[in-house]
């Protein structure tokens, strides 16, 4: 078919307009317009132009999919006779509303730029969870998981579904958390922008044609009404602003935020806790990691940290096989991702530091939050101006070397523990006892990076448990015990390394430079860092009684030892002090939970 738009000037006649209707090649018919009707659009494809027609034959086939899905939707209260349901819509036509409804922009590499609000990062302050008889005792209450009652849920969720049956267009998307196919669960997301739709396709394991059709009834349903707010004066509201999960019901509701990551990290929680609330999950441990596998030798890292320490980037080897960037599951049998997609940073992304994730950011991607060129379309990653946790997300499938199925049947050989040292004082790699390793593990020090919290605007050091503390449901300790027995029963290593701040804390020294990072962990993979540690090539880091290399063949002697670097030695050791006070004082919550052993591999203040 083709459309053909041809203006004709004939003799002694007014100019009139002559078109072409898309026809099959074997016919042909005009019709003409007088010259007096201007038409205001003379290029509009048919798609648009005759609008109705377009979603009619949508509509047909999105009710085809979800036929058998309805009385899921009548019973949770919408209204079938009002609202227009696309269920695991196409990439394209997510496009297409995005940018039609929602002001988002296609960048010049093919993504699709899109603006997350007044949000521009989580809101672990509005996390609830539901205080119900069937996961109540299990839950770690406390100013991270936070008691909202049932008929406050209730509440909430009633008004997020009739926010959503206000909207013309409601997103539906059926997807799977975990690829490991005895493990995982299935997740169904439901949402008023196309964004937030495009999001989860990317981060979420898309399913086939087949198992689609077979998805039947989800394990745990996001309900994401984030353009309207909470109530405030609704019992335990604390501001306009709510992320509730539901154990019982196994749901999610959000108020008052459009940033897709609160959906992401609601699928980990979920995940962590599976354990507990599903018995034929028990014994499989979910970790805020990142997991790359050696293409020579098939042996596994895990990468522990959080947002801003380097997960996603130092996973991403061009002589390694990526199987996630943030979330995992260290099952009995080896090593599978939670995620279909990554969620990496954009902050001054350039080619040459970042060349896997740069080329992934292409047509089917979201840069969210990235500021642009308006004449030419192209993303500036160094611009901050609308938040410094500028994002993108993408399918696992964009990075060449990721290994799909992102599942792996063998034991991690080594455990990397990331850390973003705000003073400045810590040094870029030490290799941890099993004692140690529990320690850090259930102390979890970094530092929050700008942007990835509401309102964080410079580094603020902080002691996040398990490196995951805003996303666990249970007991850290219950965590870290399943850690140390599997970390002794396959005799996996563990290394700590800072790509936070040398030569003097923030604001005075500089960040790591990613180079001699990523020539460390090169080290410890080939075993050549072992191997001169085993020759006895390292020297006893004083406070922190931490092991350090004294020689890695491509970093300067300086670095390896902080206290070389910092020229203000007298400053150097105030700034050590004072971080292992830190550290002592963070560590009395878990005093009464852990050996002696492991009580005595912390710092002495």
């Amino acid at each position: 078919m083709y459309l053909w738009r041809l203006p004709i000037k004939a003799p002694g006649i007014p100019f009139r307009h002559v078109i072409t209707l898309p026809l099959r090649s074997s016919s042909f018919r005009t019709f003409s317009t007088p010259s007096t009707i201007r038409m205001k659009t003379p290029y509009v494809t048919p798609h648009i132009l005759h609008k109705n027609y377009a979603q009619s034959s949508e509509a047909e086939f999105y009710n085809n999919l979800i036929g058998k899905e309805l009385e899921f939707f009548s019973q949770a209260g919408f209204d079938m006779d009002k609202i227009y349901l696309k269920r695991n819509a196409p990439v394209a036509q997510l496009y297409e509303d995005a940018i039609r409804n929602e002001g988002a922009i296609l960048s010049s590499s093919g993504a699709l730029i899109n603006f997350s609000g007044k949000k521009t990062g989580r809101s672990p302050k509005d996390k609830r969870i539901v205080y119900e008889d069937t996961s109540k005792d299990d839950i770690w209450w406390g100013s991270v998981n936070i008691k909202l009652d049932e008929h406050t849920f209730e509440i909430n969720r009633e008004r997020a579904i009739d926010y959503l049956n206000t909207r013309d267009n409601v997103y539906v998307f059926d997807g799977f958390a975990g690829w490991d196919p005895k493990y995982r669960i299935k997740v169904r997301v439901i949402c008023a922008r196309a964004y937030h739709a495009l999001f989860m396709n990317n981060m979420l394991i898309r399913p086939t044609e087949e198992e689609l059709v077979n998805f039947g009834e989800p394990d745990f349903t996001i309900y994401n009404a984030g353009q309207f707010p909470a109530n405030r004066f609704t019992n335990g509201m604390s501001s306009t602003t709510s992320v509730e999960v539901n154990f019982k019901r196994m749901e999610m509701v959000i108020l008052g935020t459009e940033y897709a990551g609160e959906m992401k990290k609601g699928v980990f929680s979920v995940m962590a806790s599976y354990f507990v609330f599903l018995p034929v999950k028990f014994g499989q441990l979910s970790l805020h990691s990142s997991a790359n596998v050696g293409i020579k030798d098939g042996d596994v890292t895990l990468f522990f940290g959080l947002s801003g320490t380097g997960k996603t980037t130092l996973s991403a080897d061009p002589n390694r096989l990526l199987i996630g960037d943030d979330e995992h599951v260290w099952s009995d049998t080896g090593v599978f991702n939670i995620e279909g997609g990554c969620y990496a940073k954009c902050i001054n992304l350039s080619a040459e530091k970042e060349p896997e994730i740069f080329n992934a950011i292409r047509f089917g991607s979201i840069l969210e939050n990235v500021v642009y060129n308006p004449l030419n379309r192209t993303p500036d990653y160094d611009d901050v101006s609308i938040t410094e946790n500028t994002r993108c997300a993408y399918p696992i499938e964009f990075i060449p070397n990721a290994k799909i199925p992102c599942v792996v049947d063998r034991q991690p050989s080594n455990i990397i523990m990331l850390t973003c040292d705000a003073f400045g004082v810590l040094p870029p790699v030490s290799k941890l006892t099993p004692e140690q390793a529990s320690y850090h593990f259930l102390a979890g020090y970094t530092s929050k990076t700008p942007g990835t919290e509401d309102g964080v605007l410079e580094p603020i050091p902080t002691f996040s448990t398990c490196y995951s503390a805003p996303f666990i449901i249970l007991h850290p300790s219950r965590y870290a015990t399943m850690l140390a027995e599997r970390m002794s029963k396959h005799n996996v290593d563990c290394w700590l390394i800072n790509t936070g701040w040398t030569s003097g804390k923030y604001g005075v020294g500089k960040r790591c430079p990613l180079k001699y990072t990523r020539k460390i962990i090169d080290t410890i993979h080939d075993g050549s860092l072992a191997k001169t540690l085993a020759e006895g090539k390292h020297e006893n880091f004083g406070t922190f009684n931490l092991t350090v290399p004294t020689e890695i063949e491509g970093v300067p002697r300086e670095l390896l030892n902080p206290e070389l670097a910092w020229p203000d030695k007298e400053a150097f050791g105030r700034e050590v002090r004072k971080l292992a006070g830190m550290f002592v004082k963070a560590f009395k919550l878990y005093e009464t939970d852990v050996d002696a052993k492991v009580l005595r591999a912390g710092p002495a203040a």
